[in-house]
């Protein structure tokens, strides 16, 4: 990731206070941005990874937590129990729903950007970055959220 993209999110999610990231694998810039301006970051993923300083890692699957959340279990929102914004980049498609229920779930704000010219499966706003797009999930009609 380019430092301009990687400084144009890291400034946009600064907004909130707690956030997860989905899937972070070995991408850890923005979380490690997100961490040095005081955000309380999470990462997740289902492979154990490390994550730099000031971030905090929990191994986890997201389509698993979807269907535990889909429960309608509170207590099954594990890492994402308080958070304001869950966010994944290069998301495949096939995680935009599961990711948008468990961000729906926990009340949370749910963005992303996709893998190249993936389209959002999900009903999004969208907004433009330095060299991408951030998608962000929406409550209009049809949504899965709201």
């Amino acid at each position: 990731m380019r430092d301009s993209l990687r400084d144009t999110i890291v400034t946009r999610l600064s907004e909130y206070e707690r956030v997860v990231e989905v899937g972070i694998g070995r991408q850890s810039a923005v979380a490690s941005g997100l961490a040095d301006n005081g955000v309380d970051v999470v990462a997740v993923d289902v492979y154990d990874v490390p994550v730099p300083e000031g971030v905090v890692f929990v191994r986890d699957d997201v389509v698993a937590r979807a269907d535990a959340t889909a429960r309608g279990d509170d207590a099954s929102l594990g890492p994402y129990n308080g958070v304001e914004a869950v966010y994944a980049l290069n998301l495949p498609v096939e995680l935009h729903r599961p990711t948008a229920r468990v961000a729906r779930r926990a009340g949370a704000d749910f963005l992303f950007t996709t893998l190249g010219y993936d389209e959002p499966s999900i009903p999004v706003r969208r907004e433009s970055l330095a060299e991408d797009t951030l998608f962000v999930a929406t409550d209009e009609p049809g949504s899965r959220r709201g």
